[in-house]
């Protein structure tokens, strides 16, 4: 195993971070660094900058317009972002979605669908979560029933993330109930235009409405948005959930907060205090040793290796390590990281108040968003048990 990247990684590396920085809007940098709202204009915009210039679907092979890059390539490209303030690409569509229509979708299906995922134009939401279906999606109930050349589609998702944007949905659907659970799930994408759709979004403690609820009532989803065949939706989930896991890690972005740390406690005064260094280290030694086991992966996949083994331990690092810098912040901040009245944010007030500083006035919003990090993508409890029956055996 060699973890040292090679000169031409290296210059990659320049390369990327060269035009990152020479095409990334400041005003959108300032908010990411700073953990400001983010709007979909924001979001969507960055999406199709790295779409115009072929990025966007970063980790695609090039017989499908991606650039193809390796595994470490494609690392460097989002440790670059990550450190140049550039929003995390919404994963949904590039990361999730199309690596799914590429290995198991149809050519009219992989036409129609990936131009739109690669541009950044069309948004796409994920399907899967229902009420009482959160880590165990085999029990999924929303169900679609084959009517003709079309399925009418009737149930509810929950805990949508960023659904209110949404154009297109890829869903988990039960089209039988035969045998085991598994067994009758399938993989549909479903035009969330569509009548009968209903997204009611969910205000979260820090009055933001990161996620939704879907309704399906009798939405008519035509027999081709059917992705590989009917009640083998279970083996495409799988296969998309390896991608999301390993996306969850988000070493990258961990990396970028840890400087963020860093510059909230000298503005604060409690750098000098040896106690709370300490724990900036360890939280550092945490970030690094992820790190490792990241490139640990790459470096499988260089060598063609199957690593995907080791991503529920990749998730539970992962969002562990988000939760601490969060609450290393707010200790840094103290009283400052409280001020967090949505109403004034609503109207342009970024936390200019005395004796606080723009930086933290999202503390507290950042915080409390990141408890979900241990539960969304497979609660950290139920990836334990994935690991220990995978990789202990």
């Amino acid at each position: 195993m060699d973890l040292a990247f090679t000169p031409e990684e290296q210059a990659f590396r320049d390369e990327v971070r060269t035009w990152v920085r020479s095409n990334l809007p400041p005003e959108i940098a300032h908010k990411v660094h700073n953990a400001l709202r983010l709007t979909r204009a924001d979001m969507q915009g960055w999406a199709k900058i790295l779409g115009k210039k072929g990025w966007l679907g970063f980790g695609w092979p090039k017989e499908f317009g991606g650039p193809g890059w390796t595994a470490v390539q494609k690392h460097l490209f989002e440790e670059e972002c990550a450190l140049a303030g550039a929003p995390r690409i919404i994963p949904f569509g590039p990361v999730m979605v199309a690596p799914v229509i590429m290995a198991f979708g149809n050519a009219e299906q992989q036409k129609r669908f990936l131009p739109g995922i690669a541009s950044g134009e069309v948004w796409w939401s994920q399907g899967y979560s229902e009420p009482g279906s959160g880590s165990d999606l085999a029990s999924v109930k929303t169900r679609a029933e084959r009517v003709g050349d079309k399925y009418i589609v009737n149930g509810q998702k929950t805990w949508t993330t960023l659904g209110q944007h949404g154009d297109w949905m890829f869903n988990l659907v039960r089209t039988s109930t035969e045998g085991k659970p598994q067994t009758g799930i399938s993989f549909l994408l479903l035009d969330m235009k569509s009548k009968g759709v209903t997204v009611r979004p969910i205000k979260l403690l820090d009055g933001e409405c990161e996620v939704n609820e879907v309704f399906f009532d009798n939405v008519e989803v035509p027999a081709e948005n059917l992705i590989g065949e009917e009640n083998k939706g279970w083996t495409y989930a799988k296969h998309l959930l390896s991608h999301e896991r390993t996306n969850i890690a988000d070493v990258n972005r961990s990396k970028r907060e840890l400087e963020r740390l860093k510059r909230i406690a000298k503005t604060e005064g409690v750098w000098d205090d040896q106690r709370f260094r300490d724990q900036i280290a360890l939280l550092e030694v945490d970030i690094v040793a992820l790190e490792m086991l990241v490139l640990r992966v790459l470096s499988a996949e260089k060598s063609g290796k199957n690593s995907l083994d080791i991503a529920g331990l990749l998730k539970i690092k992962g969002s562990e390590i988000q939760q601490r810098y969060a609450e290393l912040m707010m200790l840094a901040a103290g009283p400052f990281a409280m001020p967090f009245i949505e109403e004034a944010m609503e109207a342009g007030w970024q936390g200019d108040f005395p004796g606080g500083v723009t930086a933290n006035a999202p503390l507290a919003s950042t915080y409390f968003n990141l408890r979900k990090t241990t539960i969304y993508g497979g609660s950290n409890e139920v990836q334990r048990n994935i690991v220990a029956q995978t990789v202990l055996g």
